[in-house]
Parts: structure tokens; sequence; C-alpha cells
């Protein structure tokens, strides 16, 4: 299959977390495909999670929520003249812009109708009618196997940082009175998937207040834009000194050296916990409405903490009844889980 290919498109998953657990995806077609010209198709703002890695030459835009956004990438597609598509997004409209850039082989999972317009794929596993939860790393690999390539020399995340954006980042952390001694826990109280994912404020302040009662511990909030009101709910909580970064709003690129530089990270089920992975970073992960076995890899640095709610997993974005699944998991929980991470 290698042969003859010179032009692969790859489009990336929407979510961050996602991102990043396709990573080793990302390492296989690129190893398999040395001298091949590799676009990704990812969002705009996302871009920079995979920026200054080794996989892609070129990014498109993804604007496919929109006609004119189709078009534009239609257009970007047509002129690369793409020898093969990778999908690893499920969705239909995900591969019909790569079809119409007239692709010459697409390949991805067969579902959500889209088979016509695939070369080939695998079919998700399923029991029944339901599908059957996997680590998402293994859900995307999954393809790479089917398409015979060898595997990837690693099986573990791994995100770069450019020498323009560490500096920026070692700036801010200046800024911020982090110095090369400190130990530093990263506070990240927000997910864009939506509220049912995120640990109440009080929670957060009570973990920060334990934290900062060991000696030369501080504490960096992490929030994005739109967070900014989780921020403030969690400083007027604490009484500890929180290094605020809202801001200074951090892009997901941006984020990178801030949490590399950190000695712990407590955080929701969200898209930075996988950072956390891979920077080797100990992260304390608050899990609530969402199955765990979706991520279950690269755990050793990982501790998630989680009830038996009869309600979990629901994958709703916003709890319709009390929220016991993140309200019933307590600052002790997490304080003595970080702990643990800390001193080992």
């Amino acid at each position: 299959m290698q042969q003859g290919v010179k032009t692969i498109l790859v489009r990336c998953p929407n979510w961050v977390g996602d991102i990043v657990m396709a990573i080793p995806t990302l390492d296989c077609i690129r190893e398999n495909f040395p001298h091949a010209r590799i676009t990704g198709i990812i969002g705009k703002n996302a871009q920079g999670i995979v920026r200054d890695g080794p996989w892609f030459d070129d990014f498109i835009d993804c604007e496919d929520k929109t006609l004119a956004g189709m078009r534009r990438m239609i257009h970007k597609i047509r002129a690369i003249k793409p020898d093969m598509a990778i999908l690893l997004t499920n969705s239909f409209r995900s591969v019909l812009p790569v079809w119409l850039g007239k692709t010459k082989s697409i390949y991805g999972y067969r579902k959500d109708c889209r088979g016509l317009f695939l070369t080939g794929g695998p079919k998700p596993l399923r029991r029944g009618f339901r599908l059957i939860p996997r680590p998402m790393q293994d859900y995307y690999l999954e393809i790479t196997r089917w398409l015979q390539l060898k595997p990837p020399t690693g099986l573990k995340p791994r995100l770069f940082i450019g020498q323009d954006v560490q500096k920026r980042g070692d700036e801010l952390l200046q800024k911020y009175g982090i110095a090369a001694g400190d130990k530093v826990v990263g506070i990240n109280p927000g997910a864009s998937f939506g509220s049912s994912k995120c640990w109440p404020p009080e929670h957060f302040a009570a973990t920060a207040d334990l934290f900062t009662r060991q000696d030369g511990v501080k504490i960096l909030l992490l929030t994005g834009r739109g967070e900014e009101s989780i921020a403030q709910a969690i400083l007027a909580k604490t009484k500890t000194p929180i290094i605020n970064t809202s801001c200074d709003h951090i892009d997901l690129e941006l984020l990178k050296p801030l949490i590399k530089r950190c000695n712990l990270l407590i955080t929701n089920d969200t898209g930075p916990r996988h950072y956390a992975v891979a920077f080797d970073v100990p992260a304390v992960v608050i899990m609530g409405p969402t199955d765990p076995r979706y991520t279950a890899s690269n755990l050793e640095n990982t501790r998630v903490i989680r009830t038996q709610a009869d309600c979990s997993p629901c994958h709703k974005k916003k709890c319709p009844t009390d929220h016991r699944c993140m309200k019933e998991i307590n600052p002790q929980m997490v304080f003595e889980a970080g702990t643990e991470l800390l001193n080992r």
C-alpha cells in the first residue's frame, strides 16, 4: 500500500483528548509513510496541540459545520490531489468533503451510513446493536491494523513544544512567580464537553487549601476562554493564594508548557488530562458521567477517582438530576491520591 502514496489526508478527531489519544495512530501513519506529504484536517483552535510534531506537513482548517466552510475545505482538498485519506472521525459529515475533494482512496470506520463513500475500513465492535466500549487509543489504531501497516514504535502519546511557545510559557511562569524549585499543582476545573464533567468549584477550592498546607506548593489554576466564571467561583471559596491564569487567555498550544511544568495535575475528565500523560506529569482525574473504558490506556501515572453512582456513566452534557457522580467525590479523596503521586 505504501508504494505510490505521495499525499495523505488525516481527518483528526474533534475533541482535545481524542486528538492526543490518536497520536500513536499519527505516529504509525508517519512511520509507514515517511516520505509522503501528510495534511491534517483539524479545527483551527486545535492545531496547536499537534504543531511542532513530526506528523503533519500542512493543515486544512476543519470547517464542515457550514456550507461555505465545506466548500472551502473541498477546494483545498482538490488542490492537493490526495492519494489517500484516513478518517479518525465517525460522522457522515466528516467523509463528505474528503469524497467530494476527489480523494483517490478513503479509509475509516464503516458506520453512520458512510460505507458507500469509503474505500474500506474496519467495523466497530458491537454486542448486538450496542458498541463495545474500548480505549480510544486502540480504537484509532484499529484502522491502521486493518490497513496492515506496521505498528508504531511506541504506544504512548507524545507532544512537542516549539521554541517560541516554550519561551512564552517560560515568561508566563516567571510572571506568576514560579521558580525552578517550586512544587506546582495544576488545577484544571473546566470541561468543554459540558457541565456534567465539572467537579464543584468549592471542592477544587478545598483541595487547593489541602495542598498548600505542604511546604513549597504553588497552585496554578488553568482555565480556557469561557471558563472565567469557574475560576472566580474557586477563588471566592479558597483561603489559598492561587495563581489565576484566566486573564492570560491560555490557548491549547500555550497550555502545553504550563502543564509540562506541573508536578501534579488535578483535573476533570477532559483534554488536559491527556497532556499530562504525554508529558509524564502525574494526574488525578475526577470522573463522573463518562465511561472509564474509553480512556483506559497509559494510566501508569494517573489516578482516576470515581464513585459507583447508579446513573453513571450517562455521557450526558448536563446532569438532569443531582450530579451525585461528581459531588460524592470529596476533596480528601483527591488530596490523598495526589499526595501519593507526588511522594512516589
